[in-house]
Order: C-alpha cells, then structure tokens, then sequence
C-alpha cells in the first residue's frame, strides 16, 4: 500500500501544486468560516452582530477530514484487489538468491532459529511494531494532541489575521527541535540553536506588527472609524490570539514527536495513521462537545457561546455559507494529508519546509486582496526572518560564518511529521 501512493516523477509538480492549494484553502477557509455573521445581523449596531465563533465544532470538522483518507485507503485496497492482479505472470521459480546463495545456504547461516526464538540481532523486525492488534488505540495520544492543539489555533484564528496566524505557526519548529532533542535523543548543531532564536524573534515582530497595527474583523456595512480605545482593545486581542497559536504548537510539536515514535516502531502506513487520529479525534471531540455542553453550554453563562453544542449546530445547519465552506474544509483537509504524504515519500523531507512557506505567501497575497488585513512593513520583516532561519534550520541555506557549518545536517524527525492542517 505505501508504495502505490508513490507517484511517477511527472505527477510530482501537480502533487506540489494540489497540496499548496489544499493548504492555503485549510486556513482562507476556516478565516472566511469565522466571519461569517449567525446572529443579529440586521442589527445597525455592527458590535452586536454575532459571528461564527466555534473553534471545538470547526476542530470536528477537520477529523471529519482525516477520516476521510480512509476512503483513499478504501479505494487502494480495492485497485490492488482487482487491477493489480492483472499484471501478475507467471516467473519461474529461483532456486538461488541475487547473491548466487541458494536458500539452504542462507538458512544455514540464519540468526533466527527455526523455533522462531532465537534471539539473532535479525530476529527483531518493524513488523513488531507497537501499532499491532488493539494497540492501535495509542494514536488516541496525538489525537488527544492535535484536538488541544487544533483548538487552541483555532480560537487564535478568531482573534488574528490569516497571515499572523500562518506565520505564527512557524513557532512549531522550536518546539520540534525542543522536544526532538530531549525526547528522540536527536542532536542540534550550533546553527540550528541560533535558527530557533531567530525563529521567536521572527514571530514576535510578526506579533508586534499586529499589535501595532492591529485589524479589524471585517464586517458587512460596519463604519471604518474607529477610536483609541477600539485601537488598544484590537491589540491586546492580536497580541492574546498570538499568544494563544504560539502555545498551541507545544501540543502540535509533542504529536509529531509522538507519531514519529510510533512510526520509527511500526510498519503502519502513515495513511492510516492519520485516518486512524480522525477516528480517535472525532469521537473523543464529540464526546468533549456533549460534555462541555452539560456542563457549561446549558447555563445562562455559556448559552450562545462557544460551549452552547445546540447553538453551534444550529448555526452550522442554517447559515449556507458556513455549512458549505465546512464541507470544503473537511474536502480541503483530506486533500491536504493525502498530497502532503505523497509529495513526502516522493520528492524530500526538506521540500514541505519551501512548499509551507509558499502557502503562507499566498495566504497573505490574498488576504490582502479580500481587505481582511492590512499592509505592514514590520510583518514583512518578521516574516523574513522566519522563512530564513526556517530555512537555516533545515539545511536548506548555508549559515552565514564558516565555524557554524556542518558536512551534513541530520533530520530531527526522519519520517516527517504528519501535518493535518
């Protein structure tokens, strides 16, 4: 199955260019879902307009998304079951391995006893793997991750343009490197310490631009004056939504730490282990809304909020462009996984850190474009600094001075981290 989503070297560019699409789709989407009115939205007073404000229900909809590379899954299954069988002939039987060896001559040298427990430095294989049989329940760890993580980015999202949150996510690779080191055992050089210094600094001027200049959530008829005090209230919510995307890469970092883990134990397709986090996350998200809901969206506190699940899905249901816009998310989401896996295996590890970069450019371009935010020169600063020592980070560009080079820079997380959104 892992070798079928291979693709030929001439499908690569449309791989690229459909996971650079999915991926700057994932985050318009979601930014164009939050300014969707859902209340009151006759009301003259722009303030008392309600908006689509559910982080929980949209962190549902993206496991929605992930289950939905099991019809990838299905659909493989299905091509190799009967398709496949159609280029099978019949090969002659070898009586001698590549090497000339014939196979009483290997079993001979064997380490495995042919008890099956010997205890040979071969007798060991990934097909032991942790993911075996029900213990395929602990990709409920990062899914627990990614709910804490996707949440926590979403509520950020309500709070911050598209592009300070885009580039405020390159927070991830910090903690990555972090965790990468303490938990994985993995090794930094000199450059690669500097790299994540340069990174925070990075996103705090992306963050101090915002707060400088902070936007407005656009709003349909809304007059464009705005006060001192609107201004102060604007930037201390960019600087809280900053805040708020930056930690949640703490729980973004500890789920790729955690799938790499299982994936360096396992033979399970890395396909599958995002359908399976969509199962776990769907149904431990779903039982959190139920819960959250008894507890907090039922009283006179919570009800009309984010808690309030009855609220939620009957804005959900209603309002047209925000039950669409979910859909595309959900199809988004799934497209993203699954070129973002295959653009992986086929060209290079490194080539997501240029094609991620890209898709915060574009995001950008077009947010400009729809006047969801506004031109700042102190954001194009920050955001230099993060595609350069992203970039430096990853062996992508040579550190500036000789002493910080390096013959060859090992990848922290050789399987790469399996990015959802």
């Amino acid at each position: 199955m892992a070798s079928t989503i291979i693709p030929a070297k001439a499908v690569i560019p449309f791989l690229v260019g459909m996971m650079l699409l999915t991926g700057v789709c994932n985050t318009l989407l979601t930014k164009f879902q939050d300014n969707q009115c859902v209340r009151d939205c006759e009301n003259p007073d722009p303030k008392k307009r309600a908006h689509f404000e559910q982080p929980v229900i949209q962190t549902l909809q993206m496991f929605i998304g992930e289950m939905g590379c099991w019809l990838v899954v299905g659909i493989m299954s299905l091509y190799a079951k009967y398709f496949g069988k159609q280029h099978t002939a019949y090969q002659p039987v070898r009586t001698t391995d590549d090497d000339g060896t014939s196979p009483d001559d290997a079993s001979i040298r064997s380490h495995t006893a042919l008890n099956g427990s010997g205890n040979g430095a071969h007798s060991k294989s990934k097909t032991d793997g942790v993911l075996t049989g029900w213990r395929v329940v602990m990709l409920a760890l990062p899914a627990t991750c990614d709910i804490c993580g996707t949440t926590l980015m979403n509520v950020g999202l309500l709070l911050v343009a598209a592009s300070i949150y885009q580039m405020t996510r390159g927070a991830l690779v910090l903690f990555v490197g972090l965790f990468s080191v303490v938990f994985l055992r993995r090794k930094l050089h000199l450059f690669q310490w500097l790299s994540l210094v340069g990174v925070m600094t990075g996103v705090a001027v992306v963050g101090l631009a915002g707060a400088i200049q902070p936007d407005k959530k656009p709003v349909a008829g809304a007059p464009h004056s705005t006060t001192t005090a609107d201004l102060g209230s604007d930037a201390v919510r960019v600087i809280i939504g900053v805040l708020m995307i930056a930690g949640a890469q703490i729980f973004t970092a500890t789920q790729f730490v955690l799938e790499e883990w299982i994936l360096e134990r396992s033979q399970i397709e890395p396909i599958r282990v995002v359908g399976w986090e969509g199962v776990f996350g769907f149904s431990i998200t779903l039982l959190g809304m139920i819960v959250l809901h008894l507890a907090v969206g039922r009283t006179d506190a919570g009800r009309l909020g984010p808690f309030d699940m009855i609220e939620g899905w009957r804005q959900f249901w209603e309002y047209r462009p925000v039950f669409i816009s979910s859909i595309m998310i959900m199809i988004s989401i799934g497209g993203f996984n699954f070129f973002g896996l295959s653009v992986t295996r086929s060209v290079s590890a490194t080539s997501r850190s240029t094609i991620d970069t890209c898709r915060t450019l574009f995001i950008w371009i077009v947010s400009l474009g729809l006047g969801w935010e506004t031109f700042k020169w102190l954001q194009v600063v920050g955001f230099a600094l993060l595609v350069y020592f992203t970039f430096l980070f990853n062996g992508l560009v040579q550190p500036p001075f000789e002493y910080l080079k390096v013959k060859e820079v090992e990848e922290l997380l050789p399987e790469e981290p399996i990015e959802h959104n």
